[in-house]
């Protein structure tokens, strides 16, 4: 079910849910007489709701904990610490000390951090138990006489984020799960990719780095260096050593548009970047997965100062390992007591306003991985690949819904009738494009030379040098079957 944005029901999702709840509830109680294919008899089948895969806003309406305002962080819950920035107008979640083991030196280091010490403990990891109490009296969603006018909840009275009693409560056994909805580290590394390529490049409208953040520096007089000189109406910016040079941003450009990169390894980056204006826009999310893990490290290195350089090497390295697929308690443990220092070395050099609620929630994922295991199986891109083929489903823009079930079961329908056709060639069991057979008179015994490949363009004559040659003699020895038993 798509529900439109502008018009979504919000926390009062819960109404749209209580079908599934009952169908849920059914079976985990009764269960549901099932056929087996493979022996031919029927069970009863039971099944369990592990968890929610959902991005940030949505985990605000599933779980009733709402993931705007200074309490933000639904892990931190009430022992969040976060700052209003009266000049960026924006909550500020810093003071990642607390993690660092106690008796750490930067604890006491006001100078260089926020000009405050830190003695604090990080928050408690709160159990069902905790959560329950908390939300006790909250039963269900709070609505108005007119259930489309959602009533809103004193937050301040109340003094935390709950705005209703989420309906899987109602589940005998989701008390009892450890992990009941997961962070999204699709969209997390995606917010921290944008935070930092607009930052460092100081792109307008997308970096932190702006006339308000210098005067919030002001404000908590820290990093002198920095604050923003009045010259008549204007304010001054002296450079920071976290922003690229106009040379250093066009080699930055350069290395981009002229990367090339494994075919499915991710789309053309070059498209998004623009070397006249030294500008990178219209990232997708994939798009700055490739770019945290695996190619900041290598176009920053020599660019900016090592201790600027050192976190967001130690970030990349994080979600590296963390997106791996296969995790090691061991590595879950050591990145997890590093992402806490990488945290506060950013905080050394990047301002206040760099941290909004995204970039501290790393804080919380390696915990999560510990419990749920590799996070492929627990983010968005699945369900973000099935929502574009619902959405190419729509002919009819006025009724998008009733597009998308029409296509939906024609689709179904076809699937269901190719399965039964042997003799004609469907998607099932069509030969994917490196496995094409192509014409008689071009066709090869080996299948990485079956198909003739196209132009993309108009085509030219192109000489191969002696590494070149070797290098596409070596991946046809490495890339066909057929050469593997010589």
């Amino acid at each position: 079910m798509i529900i439109p944005g502008p018009k979504g029901p919000g926390d009062a999702i819960d109404v749209y849910l209580q079908p599934l709840i009952e169908e849920l509830q059914e079976l985990w109680e009764v269960g549901v007489e099932t056929f087996d294919s493979s022996v031919h008899q029927n069970f009863k089948m039971y099944a369990a709701l592990l968890w929610t895969i959902n991005d940030f806003l949505a985990y605000g309406n599933l779980s009733g904990w709402s993931t705007k305002g200074k309490l933000a962080c639904p892990c931190c819950n009430k022992d969040v610490f976060s700052m209003r920035l009266n000049n960026s107008i924006k909550q500020c979640f810093m003071h990642h000390r607390c993690y660092l083991p106690i008796n750490h030196k930067w604890q006491i280091d006001k100078k260089s951090f926020d000009g405050t010490t830190e003695y604090g403990l990080p928050p408690k990891h709160l159990t069902s138990q905790d959560i329950l109490d908390q939300v006790k009296d909250h039963e269900g969603v709070i609505l108005s006489k007119d259930a489309s006018k959602k009533t809103k909840v004193s937050h301040d009275n109340r003094r935390d984020n709950w705005n209703k009693k989420s309906i899987f409560f109602r589940l005998p056994y989701w008390s009892s799960l450890l992990l009941r909805h997961n962070l999204d580290v699709m969209h997390i590394e995606k917010n921290i990719c944008d935070n930092v390529l607009g930052t460092i490049m100081n792109i307008k409208g997308k970096t932190k780095d702006t006339v308000k953040s210098r005067l919030d520096l002001e404000v908590m007089n820290i990093r002198l260096e920095l604050h923003p000189i009045q010259k008549g109406d204007k304010f001054v910016l002296p450079a920071a050593t976290y922003t690229l040079t106009h040379e250093e941003k066009h080699t930055f450009c350069m290395f981009l548009k002229q990367l090339k990169v494994p075919d499915g390894f991710s789309s053309n980056i070059s498209h998004y970047v623009s070397i006249k204006e030294h500008k990178i826009s219209g990232l997708k999310s994939h798009d700055c997965h490739v770019l945290l893990q695996h190619l900041l490290p290598l176009t920053l290195r020599g660019l900016l100062p090592k201790l600027v350089c050192e976190p967001l090497f130690e970030l990349s390295l994080f979600f590296k390992i963390l997106g791996a697929k296969t995790l090691r308690v061991e590595e879950l443990e050591q990145i997890e007591s590093q992402i806490a220092i990488t945290l506060c070395k950013l905080e050394m050099n990047f301002p206040p306003s760099f941290f909004d609620v995204m970039v501290h929630l790393p804080i919380h994922l390696a915990l999560e991985a510990k419990i749920a295991e590799p996070v492929q199986y627990r983010w968005m891109y699945p369900i973000e690949r099935e929502l574009y083929e619902l959405k190419q489903l729509i002919r009819n823009l006025s009724c998008p819904e009733g597009s998308i079930a029409e296509g939906y079961i024609a689709k179904e329908c076809m699937t269901l009738c190719s399965r039964y056709f042997t003799n004609i060639e469907t998607k099932f069991n069509r030969l994917n494009r490196n496995h094409d057979v192509g014409s008689q008179e071009h066709k090869s015994d080996l299948l990485i030379f079956s198909q003739l490949g196209r132009a993309l363009g108009s085509g030219m004559t192109w000489d191969l040098h002696m590494d070149e040659w070797e290098q596409a003699h070596l991946f046809v020895l490495k890339n066909c079957d057929a050469v593997q038993p010589f």
